[in-house]
């Protein structure tokens, strides 16, 4: 087993976790100094002179980045055994780090281990609040309950490491990209709660809450402005057609497959994009417009109940039907589609 440390301007803290790691036996430790500068030299020089590998970033790339960089140098140079990745700054614990390398080895399929925090006692208020808000995102676009999204000690076997190498982003992101497609690749997810641990309210985090915040929330912000920009055209094409056929099936199918044809084209190219490159259009097409269809039909369904039963205005109607099928369509085409 190998531990993976990303650090970027550490302290102390990192010292003593690496002595106490030690006294476990786990296996070696690789830490990634993520440009943290000629300043902080000295706590890696020490990190070595304990025994670890230290690989160095001549300037600050990310952490997402940095992860990257150790599982490539574990492919190639460190043990065929799992790889549990543990923050520096002290908030993951020796022996829940303990309890991660001994989960990873009753494993019989391979799948990520995530060190989740309960979230209980005194929490600082933005890290309670960010990660129910992700927490309450990510169960409802994905169809997959995972209570806490952000935590840092995970663990992985050594056959993911090809996997995890060719997961996009370089930064906070990264760690999200790696749990919103984990699941299409077959990998399962299993929660292994620890200790919550903050120290001086959370100052030692490098978690920029806005910057960091919407790298994060990005693949979720992209598929809502495709959303909003297929709506627009469904919306248009609804009324006009309407206007001169007075048919409400005739305007409801003919703007929903001109939307719908805009919407998969950007969302097979931008949105879910696998691995950085577009899914194949033969596999996604054929499961795209079969969503569109039960769309469509849940679409027109809600359409006449909200215009024709309970005498909406059409306007009105439109908006609540579009709320309505938005999550839903979002977590189809995440689960099955792309």
């Amino acid at each position: 087993m190998t531990i993976l440390i990303p650090s970027y301007e550490p302290d102390v803290r990192l010292l003593n976790l690496i002595l106490q790691l030690q006294t476990f036996q786990l296996g070696p430790i690789v830490i990634v100094d993520d440009g943290s500068g000629q300043e902080f030299r000295g706590i890696f020089e020490t990190a070595e002179a304990y025994g670890c590998t230290v690989l160095t970033h001549p300037e600050n790339l990310g952490k997402g980045r940095a992860l990257k960089t150790g599982f490539q140098y574990i492919k190639e140079f460190g043990p065929q055994g799992g790889v549990v990745c543990a923050d520096s700054d002290g908030q993951h614990l020796p022996h829940d780090i303990r309890r991660i390398f001994d989960v990873l080895l009753e494993q019989t399929t391979p799948g990520i281990v995530l060190g989740s925090r309960r979230f209980s006692g005194t929490i600082p208020a933005r890290s309670r609040f960010g990660n129910t808000v992700t927490r309450a995102i990510f169960s409802l676009t994905t169809g997959t309950k995972v209570y806490d999204t952000q935590t840092g000690l995970r663990g992985f076997p050594y056959s993911m490491l090809d996997w995890l190498g060719q997961i996009p982003g370089d930064r906070f992101e990264y760690e999200m990209n790696m749990l919103l497609t984990a699941r299409k690749e077959g990998y399962a997810i299993t929660e292994e709660f620890i200790d919550t641990v903050y120290l001086d309210h959370n100052k030692s985090s490098h978690f920029r809450p806005l910057v960091d915040s919407f790298r994060i929330y990005m693949p979720i912000l992209m598929f809502s402005t495709s959303s909003v920009l297929s709506a627009l055209i469904d919306f248009g094409l609804l009324f006009v057609i309407q206007y001169f056929t007075h048919n409400l099936f005739l305007s409801v199918v003919t703007a929903r497959l001109c939307s719908s044809i805009f919407n998969y084209t950007i969302n097979r190219k931008y949105v879910f994009s696998a691995r950085g490159r577009t899914s194949k259009v033969r596999q996604s097409l054929p499961k795209y417009f079969s969503l569109v269809i039960l769309v469509l039909l849940l679409n027109y369904g809600l359409l006449y109940f909200y215009n024709e039963k309970l005498i909406i205005p059409l306007i009105a109607a439109k908006v609540l039907t579009e709320v309505s099928v938005f999550l839903f369509s979002y977590w189809a085409q995440r689960k099955f589609v792309y």
